[in-house]
């Protein structure tokens, strides 16, 4: 499907242009797993000394590489890395063709690189519930270890696409004493979207020093923030998967720096801004932001049942002020609220207050808000001062499209 999708109007004009991290290289093939003509394999590797954080997807049903992948963490190594994804089959839903298929690719990786198996970390992104032909990727590594290079993090971004209509990058560098301290991260992820760890797949690198345990706190923590406030269709994948790989090589420690931890958190709020920009027929870019509530979590809550109601996404697409069912979401969230001390805005426009429509509500006003390709969605509960922010997209036809033709 990647490449043959017409690119979303919400995409970025240009890939970011971005700079090399000391420590780590990429290198991607062409392995046929489910695409002709385009890349699908992506390998990466990390230098010795690279700490590894990552986060999963809570899903019941989670594929057989998230599994392998979320017994490696811990502990800190003097051996470097390998990253390794693979783009058209899940190898999700496989049995015991699916354990078997991870460890192929994890020895075979293992063998090229030279590094240990347990330092092998594999994902895998596409179909549910069809055995993965791992002798097509392992049939690529020679090369892939070979054709390594510093500058190669573009083609990685393109080999992990699915249904991506574009690759997607971003990048922070910070001063820590006078030292640069550099991050660069890829993303892809358009459908089966919603919060439940992290989402999608996501690899971040930098040249910053820190040990694993204090990496895998502000990985949990800035994923939460970010990655756990968008939500594309409420679907979690089976093959979620976040990892950040810090490989040192600045010399820089910025264990507890708040100018790092800021600096990621842009990097992953940059990324998982685009994946929403690329949800599967999007045609706007929607923020939702819950304020007076009596908790955060309550506050989210409110946020991701608007989000992902269809009638609130779909009153959108087609551009219409239906405050009401905003009113609907937030009544069926199950988190606290009161009807008559809730207020609503679209855009800067208050459509509702107090439980009633507002005296000043001019339905035109609203109506030239949802026009923009940025819809601006504010509800106040009126209850305490804890608040959240969630962001999604509307609901198309091009949606049903691109999920009824996916498996062709």
């Amino acid at each position: 499907m990647a490449g043959a999708l017409p690119r979303s109007p919400l995409a970025p004009e240009t890939f970011p242009d971005l700079p090399q991290i000391d420590g780590v290289t990429f290198a991607a093939a062409e392995a046929g797993i489910k695409y002709s003509g385009r890349l699908d394999v992506m390998l990466a590797i990390c230098a010795p000394g690279t700490s590894i954080a990552g986060v999963f997807t809570k899903s019941a049903t989670r594929a057989a590489p998230v599994l392998d992948c979320q017994a490696k963490l811990g502990g800190e190594q003097d051996a470097g890395a390998a990253i390794l994804v693979n783009a058209g089959n899940a190898n999700a839903f496989t049995g015991r063709n699916g354990v078997d298929a991870v460890a192929a690719v994890v020895d075979a990786t293992a063998r090229a690189t030279g590094l240990p198996a347990d330092r092998v970390f594999t994902a895998s992104t596409g179909v549910i519930g069809e055995p993965l032909p791992h002798g097509r990727i392992t049939a690529h590594l020679s090369n892939l270890v070979t054709q390594q290079s510093a500058d190669a993090i573009a083609d990685a971004a393109s080999a992990i696409m699915t249904t991506d209509t574009y690759s997607k990058g971003a990048t922070q560098t910070i001063d820590v004493d006078g030292q640069p301290v550099t991050l660069a991260g890829i993303a892809k992820g358009s459908g089966m979207i919603a919060p439940d760890m992290a989402t999608m797949l996501v690899y971040i690198f930098t040249d910053g020093q820190m040990t694993q345990s204090a990496l895998q706190d502000l990985v949990r923590d800035t994923s939460d923030a970010t990655f756990n406030c968008i939500t594309v269709d409420s679907d979690t994948s089976t093959s979620d998967s976040l990892i950040v790989a810090a490989t040192g090589a600045s010399g820089v420690d910025v264990t507890g720096n708040t100018a790092f931890a800021e600096a990621l958190y842009a990097v992953m709020l940059d990324l998982a801004h685009q994946v929403v920009r690329d949800g599967e027929g999007a045609t706007k870019f929607v923020e939702i932001e819950v304020t007076g509530c009596t908790d955060k979590t309550a506050a989210k809550t409110h946020g991701l049942s608007i989000a992902n109601s269809p009638l609130v996404k779909t009153a959108i697409a087609g551009e219409d002020p239906n405050w009401g069912r905003v009113v609907m979401a937030v009544g069926k969230s199950g988190a606290p609220a009161e009807r008559d001390t809730l207020s609503i805005w679209f855009g800067e426009t208050l459509v509702a207050e107090n439980g009633w429509v507002s005296p000043t509500y001019r339905e035109e006003d609203a109506a030239a808000h949802m026009k923009q390709d940025h819809i601006y969605i504010r509800v106040d509960c009126g209850m305490g001062d804890a608040s959240a922010t969630v962001w999604t997209c509307d609901l198309t036809h091009g949606y049903i499209e691109i999920n009824a033709d996916y498996r062709s």
